[in-house]
């Protein structure tokens, strides 16, 4: 979330950041009027409080009851209206940066990048569906059976390489100083809310069903819970940045992508991915440094898998409220003809930081919010798309990458 006292001296920016991503700038309109309300019900409650120990110094039992009546027809307005102020300033957006393009939707884009050769293929090139047929892969007519719409198995090979090249990459970004954790996959409500994902994402979010208990809920994503770990937490300076890293399963419920990638392995109920978060002071030009870091460290393992990719930057319409400034990795997938996502990289300066409490000291004493960032360092199976594509062969094979060779055991994936 904003700072209030941000979005009261700067409604117009605001309410235009709303615009820019697609969501309601009457938002700031109603927070603002809840706001001002919240604070004449504050100021009077307090002024009666005051009264009321004043008035009993006195032994004034008389007035003492007549205070005690008003402060109970206004605590429970005043409780009422800090419920609407709280739900409103969590759908605040964050103001996204300068250079940031503005934009609908993904079309949007811009690319700022690209690397690799895409492949020419002297025969009629296969789509990882029908390579994993041709060669027992992936058997989506059992996934189905099985899980539903969506659903998989990983066989043979392609198991091999789906923990191959997971573990490849979180070696990788240990080996840049992240601490390994494997965080929770099931989340209570709040990390949810401090992560941002609720309330704008909860369509996309598995609830667990047991009923009678807290909600609980199945994670996307390692970022809620990694970031939720530090929850109420206060740093020393000296102690910024904190690097972690994350391998989880992740769950979607995909509600709002209904008729796209039906096929194959792109768009998916449950998959696993290593994901990096990083805490740092509560400067842009460190978060928009350590945001091009973050990215580095993906597009180097796209290097290490001789894939070809390209980076954009996310217009406003398609980054999310959260997001202060961020970037999409694309790789190129020959059966889609196209580069498609497969990694995602952003900053969101203090806004998730202002919803968990997570705070530093400065060397001058001062309190503030941490700048938090997050990327995806590698998703799989969605990578093993571009890997089975772009290095298939003309006799059905397909050469495995050599930084994976040793973790599957071979070379190439033969019938």
């Amino acid at each position: 979330m904003l700072d209030i006292e941000f979005i009261r001296q700067n409604k117009a920016e605001v309410k235009k950041a709303a615009r820019d991503k697609q969501l309601n700038p009457k938002v700031v309109d109603k927070l603002l009027a809840a706001d001002i309300k919240r604070r004449r019900l504050l100021q009077k409650i307090e002024k009666l409080r005051r009264k009321r120990n004043e008035v009993a110094r006195q032994r004034d039992i008389k007035r003492g009851k007549e205070i005690k009546i008003e402060l109970g027809k206004l605590e429970p307005q005043l409780k009422k209206i800090e419920k609407e102020y709280k739900e409103l300033m969590l759908l605040v957006p964050n103001i996204a940066s300068s250079d940031t393009p503005i934009g609908k939707d993904d079309s949007q884009n811009k690319q700022v990048k690209k690397w690799g050769r895409l492949p020419k293929f002297s025969f009629k090139a296969k789509s990882h569906i029908e390579l994993s047929k041709n060669l027992d892969l992936i058997d989506f007519k059992a996934g189905v059976k099985t899980s539903g719409f969506r659903g998989y198995y990983l066989k043979n090979e392609a198991a091999l390489l789906h923990f191959a090249v997971l573990y490849y990459a979180w070696q990788k970004i240990v080996n840049e100083g992240f601490t390994p954790m494997f965080p929770p996959s099931i989340l209570r409500e709040f990390t949810l809310i401090g992560s941002g994902h609720f309330p704008f994402g909860r369509d996309d979010v598995y609830q667990i069903a047991n009923p009678g208990a807290e909600p609980l809920y199945l994670a996307g994503t390692a970022e809620p819970s990694l970031l939720a770990y530090f929850a109420n937490k206060t740093f020393k300076e000296e102690d910024l940045p904190i690097k972690v890293c994350g391998w989880t399963q992740c769950y979607r419920s995909e509600v709002g992508s209904y008729g796209k990638d039906t096929k194959g392995i792109y768009r998916v109920h449950e998959f696993m991915k290593v994901e990096q978060v990083v805490l740092c002071k509560n400067d842009f030009e460190s978060s928009n440094n350590w945001l091009e870091k973050m990215k580095g460290y993906s597009e180097k393992i796209l290097q290490d898998l001789k894939l070809p990719y390209r980076v954009v930057q996310v217009c406003t319409g398609d980054m999310g409220a959260g997001k202060h400034k961020m970037y999409d990795i694309e790789t190129w997938m020959p059966s889609r003809n196209g580069y498609s996502e497969t990694h995602s990289d952003s900053n969101l300066t203090d806004w998730q930081s202002r919803r968990l409490n997570i705070r530093y000291k400065t060397k001058k004493g001062e309190i503030k919010y941490v700048h938090a960032l997050n990327n995806t360092v590698i998703a799989s199976p969605r990578i093993l798309i571009p890997i089975l594509e772009n290095h298939q062969q003309k006799d059905g094979s397909v050469v495995i990458p050599k930084v994976l060779q040793s973790l599957v055991g071979k070379e190439e994936i033969k019938a």
